[in-house]
């Protein structure tokens, strides 16, 4: 679970973000979904952007996060958003410590990253469950944990997973 929540005194917003679903014996994990929550999904950018002071300048699937084995993990997402006025940020997101596992010799998911980009420059790391006051121009960087795989990476007869950095292409997707 990956929970976001930011707002002042005029406007308050929550989301939950996706992350990669984990691989089984058969079949890889899905990309950027909800595993533990139901009946959730996003604001439209546009509206989004239209009821709160904010932007959505990256929305992607995070490259290179689902972990490498005979079935690869999902990935997860990476999400950036920029504050046009004051705000509390307030986070609850999971799977900053400790990396989702693989199973029978699959590889483990990244680990997610939380991360304000500061108006000046800088960038301060952020826990998994933090709060934080940005400032007009700051920005507010998820990426959310990708999933372990199933089944070592060497017993894999597809060949290799652009994901992980091989040239056979994405076989699933």
């Amino acid at each position: 679970m990956n929970n976001i929540t930011f707002g002042n005194d005029r406007v308050q917003y929550h989301e939950t973000l996706a992350s990669g679903s984990g691989a089984g014996d058969g079949f890889d994990g899905a990309y950027a979904v909800q595993t533990h929550m139901t009946n959730s999904r996003l604001t439209d950018p546009e509206v989004l952007e239209w009821r709160y002071p904010v932007r959505v300048e990256t929305f992607a699937v995070r490259r290179g996060s689902g972990g490498r084995g005979r079935w690869n993990g999902g990935r997860g997402v990476t999400r950036r958003v920029r504050c046009l006025e004051p705000m509390t940020i307030a986070l609850l997101t999971g799977h900053r410590r400790v990396a989702p596992y693989g199973m029978a010799g699959g590889e483990p998911g990244s680990l997610g990253v939380n991360l304000l980009e500061r108006a000046d420059g800088s960038v301060r790391a952020l826990a998994g469950c933090d709060l934080v006051e940005a400032v007009a121009g700051d920005a507010l960087v998820v990426h959310t944990p990708g999933a372990g795989a199933t089944g070592s990476p060497r017993s894999d007869p597809r060949g290799d997973h652009p994901e992980c950095g091989g040239a056979a292409g994405d076989r699933t997707r």
